[in-house]
């Protein structure tokens, strides 16, 4: 999901875009890296993992403390890099139980929803890319969308429905790959970022991509489970 976010200069050549693309994708790779990294190190601590599961809402507290000092510092360099390096780490900390209970459950599950996401992801960006379409009225859209979503996950925490997680999976995937395409037609077309705001338009990608390999990875362990 990206964020609300005046850059001071917009991008006005193909040179000053192709340096906010460069940056941006490469600090995306390396958040994911990062978040892997995270994870990793999550399974090599079974006390921590127990304390995620047992407080997530702390933890999801901790990792956006960072991510928002990292919004407040978005071009002071290398401190926005830090910042974000540590925001996404943590989010691989948060992620790794979800990851484990996920693989137990469905073998395979893991590595079979990374490449889904991946394959999604490269097509999605190629269309955002390529395309002519001015998909700025998708913003707003897909933003109601995130919204409804929410409400409805928090319902389901309560109902605890199976076939109702499914489909909130399923529209989740959806909202997320319409807002993937309408931040990468931001970064790419709309001269909405300066050529030094790449960490923000980073993360708007980082976000829309995480939250995709997530649904995905429901939707992908639930099928396997039916096996």
């Amino acid at each position: 999901m990206g964020f609300s976010y005046a850059p001071a200069v917009q991008v006005r050549t193909g040179a000053e875009r192709a340096t906010l693309v460069r940056r941006t994708y490469g600090l995306v790779f390396a958040s994911v890296i990062v978040t892997m990294f995270g994870a990793a190190f999550a399974f090599t601590q079974p006390g921590l993992m127990t304390a995620v599961i047992q407080h997530p809402f702390i933890t999801f507290f901790c990792m956006f403390i960072p991510l928002i000092m990292a919004q407040r510092a978005a071009r002071d360099f290398p401190r926005n890099l830090i910042l974000t390096g540590v925001f996404t780490f943590i989010e691989g900390i948060w992620l790794a139980p979800f990851l484990q209970m996920a693989e137990r459950s469905a073998p395979g599950s893991v590595s079979q929803a990374a490449m889904l996401t991946l394959g999604a992801f490269t097509v999605l960006s190629a269309y955002a890319v390529f395309s002519r379409r001015d998909f700025s009225a998708w913003g707003s859209f897909f933003a109601i969308g995130l919204g409804v979503l929410l409400v409805a996950m928090i319902i389901n925490m309560f109902v605890a429905s199976a076939a109702g997680a499914l489909w909130i999976s399923v529209i989740g995937l959806l909202v997320m790959s319409g807002l993937l395409v309408f931040d990468t037609w931001r970064i790419v077309r709309s001269g909405t970022y300066g050529q030094d705001d790449y960490v923000m338009a980073a993360v708007s990608i980082y976000l829309d991509l995480l939250n995709m390999f997530i649904f995905m990875l429901s939707i992908v362990g639930g099928g396997n489970r039916r096996r």
